[in-house]
């Protein structure tokens, strides 16, 4: 055997955590030479996991230098990949995967999980656009710090371009109304409402679009889900059986529109108390694991019922801001890496098409 033979099978041993798959078999490795005793590996992965690559280089330098006395050089890029998508909407052609994060009902920490999961993913070196469609309860511009009466720049042919903060781009009906106001709107004004606004805002290249959705199952889920080309979902709930109970219906609507459910975030999952440590389940145990068992989806991970979590959303400093290296947003990190690499491949699935097998009768 070669010498670049035995070090690119010290590098197959090792598996990505988030794909299952070996670094050749996911296409990781753009390249791998040996020149005058030095390995150049460049590795470009799919998913968005920046976060992970100073560690990353460690130890495949080990394993490379263990395989064989060589000197390692290491680039390691991250491209994800875009969704194919079953419709277009003129400002969303820049934008590769989006994705809709749910709730059967209210109360349960979507809008906080979505906003977490937002700058996760950009702390993961990804671009994250966040559309607010919760428009009876925006919350969006509140936890991004975005200051009240902050309003979209008009553009051409009425186009709007989309608030940056926190290096995300959102958009919400919160940018164009005062915040006391309510919207006392029937069902087809706020399905009209959320179209224009995806239509009118001019979302530019995103690596990752979040859909933070309304409660329930109602007029503009379903406009959403017939008007935009959704890549997948995600169900946040807690563990309570009633919560439970509306979680199993939102992952059927998705269903009955075609649009593939990655997981289930469980939150307020554990309650630790800060002064003895004590845990207590207080909305009950396994129930998101259960309801993703029951449809065949995945527990994607569990939040802690922690105060903190509530003060830093209401102050316009989200965990994964105030403490980004907390135990909360560590959570929230592997939640980011974990959703992207489902994403890549949920997309890598459809793109592979069907398989023809021909038998002798």
């Amino acid at each position: 055997m070669t010498v670049l033979t035995d070090l690119k099978a010290a590098l197959a041993d090792y598996h990505d955590p988030y794909l299952g798959m070996d670094l050749f078999s996911a296409n990781i490795v753009a390249a791998m030479v040996l020149e005058a005793g030095c390995v150049k590996l460049h590795l470009v992965y799919p998913y968005a996991n920046a976060k992970a690559h100073a560690d990353l280089k460690v130890l495949f330098t080990q394993l490379l230098k263990k395989a064989a006395a060589v000197s390692v050089e290491i680039i390691i890029d991250v491209a994800v990949q875009a969704a194919e998508q079953t419709s277009q909407v003129d400002s969303l052609r820049n934008v590769k995967n989006i994705l809709a994060i749910s709730s059967g009902k209210g109360g349960v920490g979507k809008s906080t999980t979505s906003i977490n999961l937002a700058l996760a993913l950009v702390a993961e070196g990804a671009k994250v656009g966040i559309l607010d469609a919760d428009i009876y309860g925006p919350s969006q511009g509140m936890m991004l710090g975005v200051k009240p009466g902050t309003r979209p720049q008009p553009l051409a042919d009425d186009k709007m371009s989309p608030i940056t903060a926190r290096g995300i781009d959102s958009m919400s009906i919160a940018y164009m109304v005062d915040t006391t106001t309510p919207m006392v709107w029937r069902g087809p004004m706020a399905s009209g409402a959320v179209s224009q606004m995806v239509n009118q805002t001019q979302w530019g290249e995103l690596d990752y679009l979040l859909i933070d959705m309304p409660p329930g199952t109602g007029d503009i889920q379903l406009t959403l889900a017939q008007k935009v080309p959704i890549t997948a979902a995600i169900i946040v709930t807690t563990p309570q059986d009633i919560a439970l109970l509306d979680a199993s219906r939102g992952i059927e609507m998705f269903r009955k529109v075609d649009i593939p459910v990655l997981g289930v975030i469980e939150n307020m999952s554990v309650h630790i108390c800060s002064n003895c440590g004590h845990q207590e389940h207080i909305f009950g145990a396994g129930g998101g694991q259960r309801i993703a068992t029951d449809y065949q989806s995945e527990l994607l991970g569990a939040l802690p019922l922690d105060i903190e979590i509530r003060r830093q959303a209401d102050s316009g400093l989200p965990a994964n801001i105030a403490d980004s290296e907390g135990p909360v947003a560590l959570i929230y990190q592997d939640l980011a890496r974990k959703t992207a690499a489902r994403l890549h491949q949920l997309s890598r699935a459809s793109k592979k098409g069907p398989v023809l097998s021909v038998v002798d009768d």
